[in-house]
C-alpha cells in the first residue's frame, strides 16, 4: 500500500516453500505471511499469534466484527474463521493478495467475511464504519516491510473511532526500524496513552495494544486466569504473553 492508487510490479505476491511452510512475499526476500500447508488455520510466524492478544482482553464479539487491516497470507482469517464464530471485515489494498490467498493459501469463501479492496486509511476514514469493530488488528507494510505505510496520528484517531466505545486496536511494528517511536508516540497521542507492547521478538516485530473504553485496572490472578482460558480454547500460548504484559504493572495492577 503506498499513496498510489494501482498496485505496480513490485506490489505483486511471490511465493516460496520450505519445510513444509509456504510463506508470501512481494518481490522481495521479506516475508509478509505463512501458511502450514498440513494445519493452515495454525498461526506459523510468532507476530501473528501474538496478534491475537486482545483475547487477554475481550471476547471475540458476537454482534460486530473483527477487523483485519492488512490480509498477508490470510493466516489471521484463517485463525478466526475457524476459532470463533465473529464475521470478519478485512480492508487489503491489493486484490492480487486476495487472489494469491484463496489460490495458494486457502483462503475459504465464507459468508462470514468481507473484504474491501481499498486503501485502509479510507476505510477506517470512513464514517459509515465508526464504531464497527470492536477489535481491530493492522499489519500494513509494503514490499520493503521495515516500516508501517499507515502510522499517522490522524490514522490511529480513525481506527480508534472504528474501535467505538470499547476496544482493542493491534498493531505489527518493528521495534528496531527508525518508524518505531513514531507509531508510538502516534499511538499515545489517540489513545490517551493507554498503550502497551509485547516484548519484541527474534525476527524484530513488536507487537503493541492500544484501548479504547473505560479504564481497565487488571490483577495478575485475573490476567492469568483469563490466559488459561485463552490457552485451552485457542491453543495461543497466552501465560506467556501475559507474564511479559504484567512487566508493566504499577504496585501488582495492570492498569490501561
Amino acid at each position: 500500500m503506498s499513496s498510489r492508487h494501482t498496485p505496480t510490479e513490485q506490489d505483486q505476491p511471490t511465493l516460496s516453500e520450505a519445510d513444509g511452510v509456504r510463506y508470501l512475499h512481494f518481490n522481495t526476500e521479506w516475508v509478509q505471511g505463512a501458511m502450514r500447508i498440513a494445519d493452515p488455520a495454525a498461526l506459523v510466524l510468532e507476530y501473528t499469534a501474538q496478534m491475537m492478544a486482545w483475547l487477554l482482553f475481550l471476547a471475540p464479539p458476537r454482534e460486530a466484527p473483527i477487523g483485519i487491516l492488512g490480509l498477508g497470507a490470510g493466516s489471521l482469517a484463517r485463525f478466526c474463521l475457524k476459532h470463533t464464530r465473529s464475521d470478519l471485515e478485512i480492508v487489503e489494498w491489493n486484490p492480487s493478495v486476495t487472489a494469491v490467498c484463496q489460490a495458494f493459501f486457502r483462503l475459504p469463501p465464507s459468508s462470514r467475511m468481507d473484504i474491501h479492496h481499498l486503501d485502509a486509511e479510507l476505510w477506517v476514514s470512513n464514517p459509515l464504519n465508526a464504531g464497527r469493530c470492536p477489535v481491530l488488528m493492522v499489519d500494513l507494510y509494503d514490499a520493503q516491510a521495515r516500516g508501517p505505510v499507515r502510522d499517522s496520528a490522524a490514522f490511529y484517531g480513525a481506527c480508534r473511532r472504528v474501535l467505538g466505545e470499547a476496544g482493542v486496536l493491534v498493531v505489527n511494528l518493528f521495534g528496531r526500524h527508525e518508524s518505531f517511536s513514531r507509531n508510538i508516540d502516534n499511538l499515545s497521542a489517540a489513545f490517551d496513552d493507554r498503550v502497551i507492547m509485547l516484548p519484541e521478538i527474534d525476527a524484530g516485530n513488536m507487537i503493541v495494544l492500544a484501548f479504547s473504553g473505560p479504564p481497565l485496572a487488571v490483577t495478575p490472578t485475573q490476567l492469568l486466569d483469563r490466559a488459561e482460558q485463552v490457552e485451552a480454547e485457542f491453543g495461543l500460548p497466552a501465560r506467556r504473553w501475559a507474564r511479559a504484559l504484567l512487566g508493566h504493572a504499577v504496585q501488582g495492577v495492570l492498569h490501561l
